[in-house]
């Protein structure tokens, strides 16, 4: 199944004209970037639609086009949680 979208000829043209043949996967990283940005999917889901092998090469990927990680408070205390598990012994 592929998506397509509704834009008038003359728009169309516009853009293929300004895209070249990269018009198709430009429109894909927009989506991409917009969704991961306000937090629609997720890094590795980001990485998938991409094609990247990992969520690490995703997160460079958006880096480099200025997208921050999408990382609170809350991702930070589970992530200190988990490692108190994994690790009782250590004390920051």
């Amino acid at each position: 199944m592929g998506i397509s979208l509704n834009i008038p000829a003359n728009d169309e043209k516009a853009l293929r004209e300004a895209w070249g043949g990269a018009l198709d996967q430009g429109a894909l990283e927009g989506l991409v970037i917009e969704s991961y940005r306000t937090g629609r999917i997720s890094l590795g889901f980001a990485a998938r639609l991409l094609g990247l092998e990992t969520s690490i090469e995703a997160q460079s990927w958006l880096a480099n086009r200025g997208v921050p990680l999408n990382y609170g408070l809350d991702d930070l205390e589970q992530d200190r949680q988990t490692l108190a598990k994994l690790f009782p012994d250590f004390k920051p």
